[in-house]
């Protein structure tokens, strides 16, 4: 198992260097807040909120990009496996249990300036995207486009 995630982590790191920026989705959070980046899986934990706690004790504090961004539509299906609207029920029985969902930023230029200026903030941008008040933990290929039907 460790082998295989080490593989991944190698090939992210090939595909952040062979793909263009446009083709990336960069996972950002403060310059000041560096972390071991997370896997997959543990994004969307934090994503879900089911993981709260940076290692260092610091409260995670998610943001997202409205639910119709076409980022956000990527990320969600590729962190998530589930498009923003598919996950309404999600987050319905998650306010019952006092859980709100990630914060949403308008636009990814605020994205950046939340994360580069808020204690324990994680977001993500595409790479292009990226200037130099923020540090990448990760970079995902974008997910194959959905099928037209």
């Amino acid at each position: 198992m460790r082998l295989f995630l080490l593989s991944v982590a190698l090939l992210l790191v090939i595909l952040a260097e062979l793909l263009p920026a446009e083709q990336m989705i960069a996972v950002v959070m403060s310059a000041s807040s560096i972390t071991d980046a997370p896997s997959r899986e543990e994004l969307a934990r934090i994503y879900q909120r089911q993981k709260l706690l940076w290692a260092d004790n610091t409260r995670i504090v998610p943001v997202n990009l409205p639910a119709d961004h076409p980022l956000r539509r990527s990320f969600s299906r590729l962190v998530l496996g589930a498009l923003p609207e598919e996950l309404d029920a999600y987050w319905n029985a998650q306010y019952f249990h006092g859980i709100a969902p990630p914060y949403v930023l308008t636009s990814e230029e605020a994205v950046l300036l939340f994360v580069a200026t808020t204690p324990g903030a994680i977001g993500y941008v595409s790479a292009a995207a990226i200037k130099g008040q923020v540090h990448v933990l990760l970079y995902l290929p974008f997910p194959p486009a959905e099928k037209q039907p």
